[in-house]
């Protein structure tokens, strides 16, 4: 780790992969929400052809880029807007003919080589120069601060545009003003993980989170998390194994969630199969009722046959066996657990 960071362009690397794994997640996040999930991808294609007129003629790839991408955002917005059939032929038009434009023209600009199309379309992020880190840093607090500032309303749009607009919410303008800070994502990312790969660096994090969080703010934390690790650990993966880095932040980002996913669903069976239902009985436990009673964290479970039985919404969970807890406990014991007052009966417990 020392002799990565030893070297100039690494921690240039480095840092620049830390400005896209914090901006890409926060801007996916809504992109996931509205089911927009390949804008990104399209907007790539489109900003390939701004790096193409860059180059050829000799003006900054990176600004050229950007204004492509962001007239493509608004193209895209409008055209939504229009909610026509047609309006997803002219996507796939404006997209496809981003990426034929792009190879085309960077064929025959002066500075053409392979090297050049394949570092922007799948990232060379060992390239970026300070000059490039500056702009990448500027583009990144661009987006930080768009999110930040217009979370509220964006959230309110991704969950439901129609009571949005319907609450007075600028509805258009908002829409476009996430496609912007989408285009300027994708432009930051672009040497980093490559204009083909950056959108599944704004939706795989946000994948993972949705399996992690248990609220939209812990998502988002769980997304920028996913992202950071990803891309700070793509990259030094990269450097030790030499591989790209961009395949390899994006494969790493697909592993987590892979486990992610894999351990959610264990957890799930491994829940279902404590939560079993048992069968119905001719009577009710509860005080009384001639079953021992043991205390099972914040409730009740009553051993019959063998098992450890408890009230739940109308009908009886089986918990475990009665041999796998302790039933020492007297009934009286266990009815220091139960309600105070009122005589619930315990096929109407409240769920815990």
């Amino acid at each position: 780790m020392t002799e990565l960071l030893s070297l100039d362009f690494m921690r240039q690397a480095l840092l620049a992969a830390l400005l896209v794994g914090i901006a890409a997640p926060l801007v996916g996040v809504f992109l996931v929400q509205r089911r927009l999930s390949l804008i990104g991808d399209g907007m790539g294609h489109v900003a390939l052809a701004g790096v193409a007129v860059g180059l050829l003629t000799g003006q900054a790839p990176v600004l050229t880029a950007l204004l492509a991408a962001v007239a493509a955002a608004v193209a895209i917005e409008v055209i939504r807007g229009r909610g026509r059939t047609s309006g997803d032929i002219a996507l796939a038009v404006m997209f496809y003919g981003g990426i034929a434009a792009g190879v085309v023209i960077i064929a025959k600009s002066p500075s053409s080589s392979p090297a050049n199309l394949t570092a922007y379309l799948f990232g060379a992020i060992t390239t970026a120069d300070q000059h490039d880190l500056w702009v990448f840093a500027g583009l990144a607090v661009v987006v930080l601060l768009g999110t930040w500032l217009l979370r509220p309303w964006l959230f309110a749009v991704a969950n439901d545009e129609e009571y949005a607009r319907a609450s007075g919410l600028p509805v258009t303008g908002l829409n476009i003003a996430l496609a912007v800070l989408t285009a300027v994502t994708v432009v930051v990312s672009m040497r980093v993980v490559g204009l083909l790969l950056i959108s599944a660096l704004m939706i795989i994090p946000n994948a993972t989170a949705q399996l992690l969080g248990r609220s939209f703010r812990a998502s988002v934390r769980w997304a920028v998390l996913v992202g950071v690790v990803s891309s700070v650990g793509g990259v030094v993966a990269s450097f030790y194994a030499e591989t790209p880095s961009g395949g390899t932040i994006v494969l790493l980002a697909i592993g987590f969630f892979v486990v992610v996913a894999t351990a959610s669903a264990a957890v799930a069976r491994a829940r279902a199969a404590r939560h079993r239902r048992a069968e119905r009985h001719d009577h009710e436990h509860g005080p009384g009722c001639g079953h021992a009673a043991v205390a099972h964290d914040d409730h009740v479970d009553y051993v019959h046959d063998g098992h450890l039985h408890a009230p739940h919404e109308g009908h009886y969970d089986e918990h475990a066996h009665a041999h796998d807890h302790t039933t020492d406990h007297t009934t009286e014991q266990a009815n220091d657990h139960e309600p105070a007052a009122g005589g619930h009966e315990p096929k109407e417990a409240a769920p815990r």
